[in-house]
C-alpha cells in the first residue's frame, strides 16, 4: 500500500512538474504586457489542465502572418489627403484659442498613428433606439445604387437578421454590389449557409479573417468587433449596435436596448470604407479582394452638415492601442468635465490613473453602466473597478431601464468619441474596433443630452452602497479583477 501511495505521489507530482513546465513555455512564447503574462500564469499553474482549455478559448493569437494581412493591405486614394492634411497640420501656426489647440494635436494623434483623415463638414445623426436605427439604415439600403458593404461583430439568424438578409438578396438581385463581413464568434450559431441566396443572386459573405481550420479555431480573442455599413460609398454607420433582436429589447434577459449608434454623411464616410475595404481584402482569397475604384469613394460635392471627425480603427495587428491612446488624449484634455457611458468597465493601468488623475483635480467624472450582467465575470470585474473609482471621486450611475451597451465619451461639451470600443483591455487590445471621434460642440451637447436623461433612468453607485455587498460578492470581483487582463 505504501508503495502504491508513493507512485502516486510521483505521478502526481510529475504531472505539476509537468504543467508548469508547460505554462510557463506556453505564456512566454509570444509577447504579451507583464499584466496579461501573470495572469495567464495564474490560469495554468492554479487550474491544471483545464487551464490550457481555457487558453485554447482565450489565450492563443492569430497566426503572425494573418495579422500582418492587416498591416499590408494597399492603400486608397485618400492617402494623397492624409499626407496633405499631415503637413498642413504640421506647418500649421500654433493656434491661440486653447480649443483650437487640443483639437489640432489630437487630429494629428490620429493621423500619426492611424493615418486617419479628418473630414471637416459631415451631418451626423444620434440613434439610441434600434428600432430608429434600423429603420432608417434599411430605407437607405433598399434605395441604394451602387453599393452595400456591411461589416458587424453579430448577425443574428432571427427576425431582424432575416429582415436584413432578404433585403441584401433582393438588393443584389438588382445589380447592387453587396458584401457582407461578419465575425464567427459573434455571429454564433449562424451557418455559412445563411447566406447562400445571397451569393445565388450575386452577392458576397464571409467570416473575418476566415481560417482553414475554422472548426478547430475556438479563439474568443482577436475577433472583428467592428460595427460598420456603408452605401453607395456616401453614407455611413457606425456604434454600438449589432443585428440582432435583443438590439431591439425583444429578448426578455435583457429588456430595452440602451445603445449608441451614428449616421454619418460627407467625408467621414470615406474612413469608414477604407476600413471595411481593408478588412475585407484581408479576409478573402487574392481573387476576390476588392481593388480600390473610385466609386467606393464618390467626389463630396457640397457640405452636408458642421461636424469635424476622424474615423480611428484599433486592433491587435499594432502594438499600438490607439483608440486607448485617443481616450487617455480626450482625459487628459478636459477641463471641466468627462462623461462616459461602456457595458464594460476594466480600465488598464494607465486609463485608471488617468480618471483618477481627472477626479482629484477638481473634474467632474462620471460613468455609466448596466444594471445587470450580460457576461458574469466581466461585470463583477467591472464592479470591482467601478467601486475603486468611487473611492477616488468619480461618479457611477447604474442604469436600471434596461441594458446599456453604448460606448461614449464625452469630454468639456467640446470633443466626443462614439463606436464600438468599449472600456475595457478586450477593445484596447484584444479586438478589432472603430470609433468616430468628433470635434464639434453641437454634436457633443447632444451626446450630453442624452447621457442626462439616462441619469433619469439611473442610480448612483456610492461607495458605502459597494461596501454593504455580501464578502462573497466581493470575493468573486476580486476574483474577476484578477482576471481582468484576459477578459
Amino acid at each position: 500500500m505504501a508503495l502504491t501511495w508513493t507512485i502516486i505521489r510521483w505521478f502526481l507530482l510529475t504531472i505539476v512538474l509537468i504543467n508548469e513546465v508547460a505554462a510557463i513555455y506556453t505564456v512566454f512564447r509570444e509577447k504579451r504586457d507583464i499584466a496579461a503574462t501573470w495572469a495567464w500564469l495564474l490560469v495554468l499553474t492554479l487550474i491544471p489542465v483545464i487551464g490550457f482549455i481555457i487558453y485554447a478559448f482565450l489565450g492563443r493569437k492569430l497566426p503572425h502572418r494573418r495579422l500582418n494581412l492587416m498591416k499590408t493591405q494597399t492603400q486608397l486614394r485618400i492617402q494623397e489627403a492624409i499626407d496633405r492634411q499631415k503637413r498642413q497640420f504640421i506647418n500649421m501656426p500654433k493656434p491661440r484659442h486653447t480649443t483650437t489647440q487640443i483639437y489640432r494635436r489630437t487630429v494629428m494623434l490620429f493621423q500619426s498613428l492611424d493615418d486617419s483623415f479628418l473630414s471637416q463638414h459631415n451631418q451626423v445623426t444620434i440613434y439610441t433606439t434600434g428600432q430608429e436605427l434600423f429603420a432608417r439604415m434599411f430605407d437607405e439600403i433598399a434605395a441604394a445604387k451602387e453599393s452595400i458593404h456591411i461589416e458587424f461583430y453579430t448577425i443574428y439568424n432571427d427576425q431582424i437578421g432575416n429582415q436584413l438578409r432578404t433585403l441584401l438578396e433582393r438588393k443584389a438581385a438588382e445589380g447592387v454590389e453587396v458584401r457582407v463581413l461578419y465575425d464567427s464568434w459573434g455571429s454564433m450559431g449562424v451557418r455559412q449557409s445563411f447566406y447562400d441566396g445571397l451569393r445565388e443572386r450575386g452577392g458576397y459573405a464571409t467570416q473575418f479573417l476566415l481560417t482553414h481550420n475554422n472548426l478547430f479555431d475556438f479563439r474568443l480573442n482577436y475577433r472583428d468587433h467592428r460595427k460598420i455599413v456603408v452605401i453607395d460609398g456616401k453614407v455611413g454607420y457606425v456604434g454600438g449596435f449589432n443585428i440582432g433582436d435583443q438590439y431591439l429589447g425583444r429578448l426578455p434577459k435583457f429588456g430595452p436596448w440602451r445603445d449608441t449608434h451614428l449616421r454619418v454623411v460627407g467625408g467621414g464616410v470615406y474612413g469608414l470604407q477604407r476600413r471595411f475595404i481593408g478588412d475585407w481584402n484581408a479576409s478573402v482569397r487574392s481573387e476576390e479582394k476588392l481593388a480600390h475604384y473610385r466609386q467606393y469613394f464618390p467626389e463630396i460635392k457640397v457640405k452636408h452638415g458642421s461636424t469635424a471627425l476622424q474615423m480611428v480603427s484599433s486592433g491587435p495587428e499594432s502594438e499600438q492601442e490607439k483608440i486607448k491612446l485617443g481616450y487617455l488624449r480626450l482625459i487628459n484634455a478636459a477641463q471641466d468635465h468627462i462623461w462616459i457611458q461602456t457595458p464594460y468597465l476594466i480600465p488598464d493601468d494607465s486609463v485608471l490613473d488617468a480618471l483618477r488623475v481627472a477626479a482629484h483635480s477638481g473634474i467632474d467624472v462620471r460613468i455609466m453602466i448596466p444594471c445587470k450582467p450580460d457576461h458574469p465575470f466581466v461585470y463583477r470585474a467591472t464592479e470591482y473597478y467601478a467601486h475603486a473609482l468611487t473611492s477616488e471621486g468619480v461618479t457611477i450611475y447604474t442604469y436600471q431601464r434596461g441594458f446599456l451597451h453604448a460606448k461614449t465619451m464625452m469630454i468639456d461639451g467640446k470633443m466626443a468619441s462614439v463606436g464600438s470600443a468599449n472600456l475595457d483591455f478586450r477593445s484596447f487590445k484584444l479586438n478589432f474596433e472603430i470609433n468616430a471621434f468628433i470635434y464639434d460642440s453641437d454634436t457633443t451637447d447632444l451626446l450630453e443630452q442624452i447621457f442626462v436623461n439616462d441619469i433619469r433612468n439611473s442610480r448612483v453607485k456610492t461607495a458605502a452602497s459597494f461596501d454593504q455587498q455580501s464578502h462573497w460578492l466581493h470575493f468573486k470581483q476580486r476574483f474577476s479583477r484578477l482576471l481582468s487582463p484576459i477578459l
